[in-house]
């Protein structure tokens, strides 16, 4: 029985070639394919898990002269490695235990079409070398075969590893690498693109609305701001898959802020969980070390802003209690005998908050911070 990691992917139809997006971004990925899309150039698609990798490879065959021959997707890190290049290349009867009949493999499947090779960093140093072969002179062998075949596909390959660190730790050959890297397409994680957010939040809704006949309330703007701000390490996939739940979960009901927590997988709301973008051509290491840099500066600002906002706020809020001024006191005294920045900070948010019965709009404005970062600081808080 044939293993699961191929499929046949239909052609979308859309001007774009079904890419959903608004970015500068994904505007230059169309532009890419606009380009090398009628040719026969090995493209190597790179970017996280679950970023829409299939969907640039889609596009591809779609814009190509070979669309009307199969696109055959492969997930070469699905198939297990003794089998793998029966599966790739097909083998003939008796090869090998259980190969009671001669069989194709993807490659001759996809003969005059295009091929996709999805986690080509999963494959095997020993397929390496014929996969290379292939990718040269279309030339391959079924297993248990002395004769040589010739196949006409175009190869499209992905991965989410960095390999020219593979290469570097041997595990993949360089000089498959570099032929393979003939158009390299970069595909960015979904927090380096919030604007994209929205977009596919209304296509996914009514892909899923329509299919399984489910009723859409809506959703508030401050709760699509919060879906924005938030850092989506399963990128697209997971987007899609929060919207699922939603649609199925809420029965109709409007979403609001208050609703995201349950669909956020209790990661946190806010704006530190979106990465620093990682333009083209940067190594993971020198990406990695702009993040700390990012993160330390957003500290030190935080830092500053709540010591102004410490300052600022602190006489209106003993103001504003002037009923309760031994309760004020207390705490301002407690201020000055050396309490931690957090512990200050959350005591001012517990003022805001008793202060305006628990109005968290109110009480984001009163302490000058937005709304989000409110939310953020109550659930880290456990003020909720």
């Amino acid at each position: 029985m044939r293993t699961s990691a191929a499929k046949a992917i239909p052609a979308p139809h859309t001007p774009e070639y079904g890419i959903i997006g608004n970015s500068v971004a994904m505007k230059e990925i169309v532009e890419v394919i606009r380009q090398v899309a009628p040719t026969d150039i090995t493209v190597l698609i790179t970017g996280e898990s679950g970023t829409g990798k299939e969907v640039v490879a889609r596009a591809l065959h779609a814009g190509s002269e070979r669309r009307k021959h199969p696109l055959v997707a492969v997930n070469a890190g699905a198939i297990p490695e003794g089998i793998l290049e029966s599966e790739l290349f097909g083998h003939e009867r008796g090869s090998f235990t259980g190969a009671s009949e001669q069989r194709k493999g993807y490659f001759e499947m996809a003969d005059g079409g295009t091929i996709f090779l999805d986690e080509i960093g999963e494959l095997p140093l020993s397929a390496q070398v014929k996969f290379l072969r292939i990718l040269e002179n279309g030339e391959y062998q079924r297993v248990g075969s002395a004769t040589t075949r010739k196949v006409d596909v175009r190869v499209i390959a992905a991965t989410n590893k960095d390999l020219e660190h593979e290469v570097r730790q041997k595990h993949f050959r360089p000089d498959l690498f570099y032929r393979l890297r003939s158009v390299n397409i970069f595909v960015p994680p979904l927090r380096q693109r919030p604007e994209d957010i929205p977009l596919l939040f209304t296509h996914f809704v009514d892909e899923i609305s329509k299919r399984d006949n489910i009723k859409f309330g809506g959703i508030t703007p401050d709760a699509m701001e919060v879906l924005k701000d938030y850092g989506w390490p399963g990128n697209v996939r997971e987007l899609r898959n929060v919207v699922e739940s939603m649609l199925v979960l809420t029965k109709g009901a409007r979403i609001d802020v208050g609703d995201l927590e349950k669909f956020l997988r209790g990661h946190s709301i806010g704006r530190e969980e979106r990465a620093l973008p990682v333009p083209l051509g940067k190594s993971v290491e020198q990406a990695e070390r702009e993040l700390i840099l990012r993160a330390l500066l957003d500290i030190k600002g935080n830092i500053l802003d709540l010591r102004n906002m410490l300052s600022d706020r602190l006489q209106d809020l003993e103001s504003s209690r002037a009923a309760s001024p031994v309760s004020v006191s207390a705490r301002t005294a407690s201020l000055e005998n050396g309490l931690s920045l957090q512990a200050m900070e959350r005591m001012m948010i517990e003022e805001a908050l008793e202060r305006y019965k628990g109005n968290r709009r109110i009480a984001a404005r009163v302490l000058n911070i937005s709304e989000r970062t409110l939310y953020r600081k109550i659930k880290e808080y456990g003020l909720g």
